[in-house]
Formats: C-alpha cells, structure tokens, sequence
C-alpha cells in the first residue's frame, strides 16, 4: 500500500514541477507528499533542525503533544455545557448543534455524568472551531507559497490547532476565520513565512480577537457553550474576592489541575498541558530551559508579590501554585513560549526568555485589573525582546572570550 503510494505521486510529479500544466499548483503537491514521506533534500531556508528528523516531522511531534489537550477541549466543553443545561432547566442545545446533538441524545450527551457523551457534545464545539481555522488558514498559506513559488510552510500545522485551543467555545466561526486571517498573513507570510516571523502567529491572531472583539473573546458569558448561561472563570473570581471567591464557588486545586473548569477550549488543564510537554521534552522538540525558567519566573514573582500583599488587591496573595493552574499558564509555558522562531536561539537567553514570561505573566495578572490574564501577552512582550536577550548573550560571551584571552597573552 505504501509503496503504491509512493509510485502515485512519483508518478504525479511532472505534473506539478516546473513546466507542468499544474506547476501553479506545486505547492499543493508537496504539502501532501511530505506530509506522507520524509523528504530526500535538506531545507534551503530557515528554520533548520540540526538532527536527523525533517521539519515537517517536528511540527508532527507538537501536533502530537497537543493532544491532550484536544481530548480535554471535547470533555470539559461539553461537561461545563451539560452542567449549565442542568442549572438553568433546560433540555439541549438550540440551532444546528442541537439538532444534530438530538439525534444521537441516547448516548447521553447531555449528561453530566457520561464522559463520551460529554466529549461528543464539546466536540461539536470545537471542530466547527478547528475545521474553520485549518481550512482559512490553508488557504492563506497555500496563496502565498503558489505566489512565492515555495514550498507550504509546516508551521501552520501546529499554529491551527493551538490557535484553535485558545479561543472560548463560543467565538462565533467568522471571528475564528478572521483570527487566523490576521495570525497568519500579519504575524507570518508578511515577514517570510515560517521562520521569519518574530511574533508567535496563534497568539498574535488570539490577541488580535481579544482587543477587537471582547464581548465574544472575555468576560462571564463566553466560557460556557450554552446560551444566555453566564461564570466567572477562576481567575476572575480571584481578580474580584482573592481565593476565598474561588474556594467559596466549589473550584478546587486539583479540579483545576485536572481542568474541570470554565475556560478556553483547550487550555484549562495543567496535567493534560504537563503530559504534552513530557512528550515535547522527551523527544527533543520544546526546550526545557524556557519551560524551567517560565516556571522559575513566575514562582519567584508570585513569591514576592505574596511577601509585599496588598489590603485592596487580592490577586497579591495568590499562591505560585494557583498561578499554575489558573488561566492558561501551564498551556503557554509548553506550548507557545517554546516556539523555536520566535523564541531566543542561545541557551542562556533561553533561561532568560522564559523567566521574563514567567515574570511579565504574574505582573500583568495581578497590576492589572482589567486583565485577570497575563500569559498571552507576557509571550508576545517576550518575543519582541528575544533577538535583544541573543545579541546581548552573544556580545557578553565574546567579551568574556576576549578577557580571557588578554589574561592567556
């Protein structure tokens, strides 16, 4: 089977290459046959991964790794929506999801108590999302290599599906198809393509969504895919009556540990994220430095601000550990800060880099009000600041090489 396949596109190749009646369309074509098979030629253009996998093979691997979190999207989208049916008295859902959730209402997706019932009904939610995101996207990408006659970029595979998990279940489709829009051609194709660009491209699409859209990116009422059904997430209740407002609504450390509460589709469980990124670390891809130092950064922040408290902000005495688990810390410490584009290349601006997310992360939860979340814009400040975090790694260690060789003369 796999070599017939194999013979298939060989055979389809002239077709594409240069002077074939579909070169136009090349793009296409190599998309799917390396995404099928490892390529025999080595990349002629950044990024370059110095080991024996293929870039293609990596963005695989963190497709992989975000799987978890996939899995949580469907389950908890589903159960936050089955629970609130529940409080409010109603049956299910309305408009074409309810239909289609009506017809397969025996397998119990509108209990609460029924996993598979819980993950069918959440996933009606997120597909549309993912779908809309993959398909405008594609284009987007699959324009641009057939203007620039160069190969799809690879790291839309992974951008599509994490910016698909940031978004709250309710982002009406035409916001996500603008989102990835702006991700993609501003943040990206504009500066190159992949390994150009300086901005992370999902989070620059999601922030992009935050501060055009806010009544369908924040607030109480977009957490929970049922209509007219409004919750605070656990980092709003902190913002307004500190952790005695999240223990009193009945959320718990290890329920938002395990990230059976209201949040964006995909980011609200820190073991799903922590699985991932076991897997990211294992195989090489995500580097442990930034994660570490994002996670040193904020535990060291938090510390300090516990240490000089506040008798009118709450948020000053909330714990490193809360921090952990609230909002989508654990999401972004794996999967965007560790962007290998638009992160810092040297080990240590790596240390660095992450410690500054971790840092930027607490300071902006807790100093300002109107944003009871930090993580998506501490990323996106960090990223401006790493070619600088590199150039002054770099210029230290030269001047240390010079020392030291004025000492050895």
């Amino acid at each position: 089977m796999i070599s017939r396949l194999r013979k298939f596109l060989d055979r389809m190749h002239p077709y594409f290459a240069t002077g074939g009646p579909l070169s136009k369309y090349y793009a296409v074509y190599e998309m799917v046959d390396t995404f099928l098979f490892s390529p025999s030629d080595v990349s002629p253009t950044a990024p370059h991964v110095r080991d024996g996998l293929d870039l293609k093979r990596v963005m695989t691997y963190v497709w992989i790794a975000a799987l978890p979190c996939v899995v949580m999207a469907g389950w908890n989208t589903g159960y936050q929506a089955n629970l609130a049916l529940s409080a409010m008295g109603l049956d299910g859902q309305t408009g074409w999801r309810g239909w289609l959730l009506d017809c397969i209402a025996f397998l119990g997706v509108y209990n609460p108590a029924n996993p598979i019932g819980c993950f069918i009904h959440g996933m009606m939610f997120f597909l549309p999302v993912y779908i809309v995101t993959i398909v405008v996207g594609g284009l987007w990408e699959v324009t641009f290599a057939a203007i620039r006659n160069h190969e799809v970029n690879e790291g839309f595979f992974v951008t599509s599906i994490l910016f698909a998990l940031t978004l709250p279940p309710t982002t009406p489709l035409w916001q996500v198809a603008l989102g990835i829009s702006f991700g993609v051609v501003i943040a990206k194709e504009v500066f190159g393509g992949t390994g150009k660009n300086f901005l992370n491209p999902a989070l620059t699409g999601r922030a992009f969504l935050y501060f055009a859209y806010p009544a369908t990116q924040s607030g109480n009422a977009v957490w929970t895919a049922v209509d007219g059904f409004s919750g605070a997430t656990a980092l709003a209740l902190a913002a307004e009556g500190g952790m005695q407002a999240v223990t009193d609504s009945g959320i718990s450390w290890m329920a938002a540990f395990l990230g059976s509460i209201q949040g964006s589709l995909g980011s609200t469980s820190t073991l799903a994220c922590l699985i991932g990124g076991a897997f990211l670390l294992y195989t090489g891809v995500a580097s442990f430095r930034i994660i570490f130092g994002c996670f040193f950064g904020m535990v060291a922040t938090a510390l300090l601000l516990n240490l000089i408290s506040s008798e009118t902000n709450p948020l000053f005495a909330m714990p490193w550990y809360w921090h952990l688990v609230l909002g989508g810390f654990a999401f972004g410490m794996i999967y965007m800060a560790t962007d290998p584009v638009s992160a810092s290349m040297t080990n240590t601006g790596r240390w660095i880099y992450g410690a500054l997310i971790g840092f930027m992360t607490v300071v902006i939860r807790v100093l300002n009000p109107a944003f009871p979340e930090g993580i998506m814009l501490a990323i996106l400040f960090a990223n401006l600041f790493a070619p600088l975090i590199d150039h002054f790694v770099v210029k230290a260690n030269i001047n240390r090489r010079l020392r030291r060789s004025a000492l050895n003369a």
